[in-house]
């Protein structure tokens, strides 16, 4: 989904001839080279926001907690029913009811605990991607917006790595 310069992805629908396009406005700087399942929760990695957009970082200090938009490069096909993680005691599901990456537009999104901020460079505890994800945008967590109250999830979400 790359076009010859790689830093622009294309992401396009067929309705009414319209198109999107997407460009990564950094990378994650992580330990972990390949896709895995588990273990994330306390890994320190880095957001390198490239330097064009460093003054959009301004504030972002203030906030305990960011959610992530990334674009899941590594994905080579899309699986619209699946088992997620592979777990025989789980059940299949559709690809919009988990967050497994095999989707039609692979975009990942997570939410992490900002560590510190130094520069363009955001170190972060949580994030679920492998050394070298393209950075699609970053919001900051606001209770208004992000907290769900009475909510309800599968019983099996309890059987995942996180």
């Amino acid at each position: 989904r790359k076009n010859d310069n790689s830093n622009i992805f294309y992401a396009y629908i067929s309705r009414e001839g319209i198109s999107m396009q997407l460009k990564p406005i950094g990378y994650i700087k992580s330990p972990i080279k390949q896709p895995k399942f588990g273990g994330w929760q306390d890994l320190i990695t880095e957001i390198v926001v490239d330097t064009d957009y460093s003054d959009g970082l301004e504030g972002i200090d203030e906030y305990s907690h960011l959610i992530i938009l990334y674009w899941l490069d590594k994905v080579d096909k899309v699986k619209l029913k699946m088992r997620p993680q592979g777990k025989k005691d789980v059940p299949e599901v559709g690809i919009f009811a988990c967050r497994c990456p095999w989707r039609p537009n692979p975009i990942g999104m997570t939410t992490v605990k900002l560590i510190e901020r130094i520069g363009n460079t955001l170190k972060v505890k949580g994030l679920d991607v492998v050394d070298g994800t393209p950075l699609i945008d970053i919001k900051p967590y606001t209770p208004p917006y992000d907290t769900v109250k009475g909510m309800r999830y599968p019983e099996w979400i309890n059987k995942l790595e996180y």
